[in-house]
């Protein structure tokens, strides 16, 4: 039993403690949300994303899907698709010089958060085939109870590190009050996220 958490759990934290699109969105909205509270729409999506795919990779069901070429081929591309346009929107975003208005850039509602989060994550196939390849091919040589705290401990990583992700962005609040700085964030952000798009490119040409 201890043996399946510990595998499980420090799978789960090297796969998601990496920085990623997914990680990146949760920390801007810490930074921009006026209290932890207004973030927990992300914190929560994010999290319950990443259980449904673990729920799914650990039973197989996705590891079957994956292996059909053309399934593998539209998830990927969809994907570099959409990691391009979020580049796009970052680069393109414009902080305002007034500072209530800055204040306001970048914050999103309830409703902005959770389809963001769900888009970051069940649209990021970097996340998808960590999740489903390397998760749910680990699970494998469990069964019955030990399975079961593998798969408890991999979903507490995700609740674990969103949560802090979101009470860290807290601790830099300040940045949004200054333009210039937030300008930096959003275009460092773009960057990133195109750099994981050309890295997903080479890896459909590739495969």
């Amino acid at each position: 039993m201890e043996k399946a958490f510990i595998h499980g759990f420090v799978l789960a934290a090297g796969l998601i403690f990496p920085f990623g699109v997914q990680n990146l969105f949760v920390l801007q909205q810490g930074i921009v949300q006026t209290s932890f509270w207004r973030v927990l729409p992300a914190i929560i999506t994010a999290a319950s994303c990443d259980t449904i795919l673990i729920l799914l990779a650990v039973s197989s069901i996705s590891l079957l899907m994956l292996q059909f070429v053309f399934f593998r081929t539209l998830l990927l591309s969809a994907g570099i698709v959409f990691l391009l346009y979020m580049g796009w929107v970052n680069w393109n975003s414009q902080p305002e010089t007034d500072r209530e208005k800055a204040q306001e850039g970048g914050r999103l509602t309830v409703r902005q958060q959770v389809l963001f989060a769900v888009s970051v994550s069940l649209l990021n196939p970097y996340a998808l085939l960590d999740i489903i390849g390397v998760i749910g091919t680990s699970s494998l040589q469990y069964t019955g109870q030990e399975k079961l705290i593998f798969t408890l401990a991999t979903i507490s990583v995700s609740w674990f590190w969103f949560t802090l992700l979101g009470s860290l962005g807290r601790f830099f609040t300040s940045l949004q009050r200054d333009a210039a700085k937030k300008r930096c964030i959003n275009r460092f952000s773009a960057l990133f996220i195109w750099g994981t798009a050309v890295y997903l490119t080479f890896h459909l040409l590739l495969s």
